[in-house]
């Protein structure tokens, strides 16, 4: 939806199954709708859209797309940015490393990407830009610094920027990429991150105009699960030169791994995706596991210092509950900063994409977990003037009927 400053806010659709367009379309009407009307009545609305590279593909035809396109104008529906992250299936099944391919070393995530942003141009509303995110360029398991690896990384990068440019000069619109920084991958920390773009930017002269369509996708539970200031990672981002293209507002579960922790967090051992953990003690990164269940099995005793931040999406508008807390006060400072830096990003995008693997315990019915995290999220927003508060009092009242609403902005 659009708020204050030009903002616009949406939920990321990759919390439904969908690796078809009509598996995709599909989930939209059974949940996206509803929720749609609970939120926004009587305003336009935003959708984020994931597509994996299948339902891309089935989109682009014609009458997909043309059909799609009349049921946003039904709907009173928009879509002004892409997930372009997961390329295969993204749920029911181990994903696991599998998410990060294919990477920017191959041709197939180029390609993938380049349609994605041929079919936003046919989406967008007039005058409005238009945002994809994509993978950190890679798994840092899959060795991707190897000279001919390296190569290949950047002249994608160049050629996906340079197809972005000549959409946006052709259009006449404002279209970015955000490369999203995630634990243990080629960009996880924002120092990697400005780092990785220096050396693209050594690797060819004729970067520095690209990076007006190449930028950053900064996810709050990513930046926080590295202990950093959210404050301090977008100045560097920023400082850089680099372009802020997406917010997203998520959160990580954190926690002291003593005896009882550790046993809570069986709970949250599941087999579909990965959950890095970082351990830090005095605000320090100590070491990383790749995934929770590494970490529960090292026989080493945690120090009692030792704080683990756990890369696992956990709702915006309800605390875990006891012995586990979360990172929303770093959404909170990235949100302080994007107050304090109006203009800086116009796309902001919750992604709590974990419903179907959540415990029990903190899985509501899925509609009631979106409603909820509209409320947690306007309300938050409101407070730095970035939303209109009549908006955020409205869907307050729409969130109190959802009872595990227990979170305040």
């Amino acid at each position: 939806m659009r708020l204050n400053d030009g903002l616009h806010l949406a939920y990321c659709t990759n919390v439904h199954r969908g690796e078809t367009w009509p598996e995709t379309f599909a989930a939209l009407e059974r949940h996206t709708l509803p929720v749609r009307r609970r939120v926004a009545p009587g305003r336009s609305y935003a959708i984020g859209l994931w597509l994996g590279q299948r339902a891309a593909a089935e989109l682009a035809q014609p009458a997909a797309l043309l059909g799609f396109q009349r049921w946003l104008e039904r709907h009173d529906c928009y879509v002004c940015t892409f997930n372009g992250f997961p390329y295969g299936s993204f749920h029911g099944g181990r994903v696991k490393e599998q998410v990060y391919a294919p990477d920017w070393s191959t041709p197939e995530r180029l390609d993938y990407t380049r349609q994605l942003f041929d079919l936003l141009v046919q989406l967008l509303p007039p005058g409005e830009a238009g945002s994809v995110s994509t993978v950190p360029i890679s798994w840092k398991g899959f060795g991707p610094g190897n000279p001919e690896r390296s190569r290949a990384i950047f002249e994608h990068l160049s050629a996906c920027g340079r197809h972005i440019a000549e959409l946006a000069e052709k259009t006449g619109r404002d279209l970015h990429l955000g490369l999203e920084p995630e634990p243990l991958c080629v960009l996880e920390t924002s120092e990697e991150t400005v780092d990785f773009f220096n050396r693209w930017r050594e690797s060819d002269r004729g970067v520095e105009p690209l990076l007006r369509q190449v930028g950053v996708n900064y996810d709050c539970c990513h930046l926080a699960v590295e202990f950093e200031s959210a404050a301090a990672a977008l100045d560097r981002i920023t400082s850089a030169g680099l372009r802020l293209s997406k917010l997203h507002l998520s959160s990580a579960l954190r926690v002291r791994p003593d005896a009882v922790a550790r046993a809570a967090l069986e709970a949250f051992v599941e087999p579909v995706y990965f959950h890095q953990v970082v351990v830090g003690r005095g605000g320090t990164v100590r070491r990383r596991y790749a995934d929770l269940p590494d970490a529960l099995a090292d026989p080493e005793p945690p120090e009692p210092d030792d704080e683990w931040r756990i890369h696992f999406h956990v709702p915006l508008h309800a605390a875990p509950g006891a012995p586990f807390e979360d990172t929303r006060d770093h959404l909170q400072e990235a949100l302080d900063w994007l107050q304090a830096h109006r203009g800086a990003c116009r796309h902001l995008e919750m992604e709590t994409y974990t419903w179907e693997v959540l415990p029990p315990a903190l899985r509501l019915p899925i509609e009631d977990q979106l409603v909820g995290e509209y409320g947690w999220t306007l309300a938050a927003l409101a407070q730095r003037g970035l939303a209109d508060p009549a908006l955020a009092v409205q869907c307050a009242r729409e969130a109190a009927r959802d009872p595990g609403n227990q979170g305040g902005a």
